[in-house]
């Protein structure tokens, strides 16, 4: 669902949208190793280690060994660790024309972060210069729900101080959008900048403050 209102506060999802990770390391250890392209990601984001994970139930050094772990089943155990900990301490960027669109909404509109992710989400954001992109994060990992269960969109909505059918969400996921949908809020299926420049462009034609 999409609408042409402004809306009184924007939902905006991290990785996907504003942050990209960078595997091309691990690619190349996979193929040193003979292992099928994705397999460590495979191995990271198998459904129980995702949800332990995204819930605030593992550190990095956890999720690392994890990782570890369960490519030991087909590599050797040093090569085992040294996948995990490039999957785990990958390079990543920030897409800038997103950041400075979200930059640009906050002084129309209050801008929240609402994302499945880790404990250390924090640093990440602080390592990129975003601490300060948005006036809060709802993360999973700290909440206690991920999407796309409804608590967490809920959350968002309340901490941002507006009604959810006044909320504008964005995410990379359809069904992290759908679930948004569902309770209300304008939803963006976010593939490309130019979708979050259109969704915004209303709050360009509100006074500002």
């Amino acid at each position: 669902m999409t609408t042409s209102r402004a809306p009184g506060a924007v939902l905006c999802d991290i990785d996907g949208v504003i942050r990209f990770f960078d595997h091309r390391e691990v690619d190349r250890l996979e193929a040193a190793a003979e292992l099928a392209p994705g397999t460590t990601y495979g191995v990271a984001f198998a459904e129980e280690l995702l949800r332990r994970l995204v819930l605030g139930g593992l550190s990095r050094t956890e999720w690392t060994a994890e990782i570890a772990r369960g490519l030991g089943r087909d590599v050797s155990a040093e090569h085992a660790a040294t996948l995990a900990a490039a999957f785990t301490g990958c390079p990543v960027r920030a897409d800038p024309e997103v950041v400075d669109l979200l930059r640009r909404a906050k002084r129309r509109a209050p801008v929240l972060l609402v994302t499945n992710a880790t404990l250390w989400l924090e640093e990440d954001l602080a390592a990129l210069g975003l601490a300060d992109l948005a006036e809060g994060v709802v993360n999973s990992a700290r909440v206690g729900a991920a999407k796309p269960d409804p608590a967490i969109y809920r959350v968002a909505a309340e901490r941002a101080g507006a009604a959810a059918e006044h909320c504008l969400f964005v995410d990379d996921s359809a069904t992290n959008v759908a679930a948004a949908g569902r309770l209300g809020m304008s939803a963006v299926h976010f593939r490309e900048a130019a979708d979050l420049a259109r969704a915004l462009a209303p709050l360009w034609d509100q006074p500002q403050d």
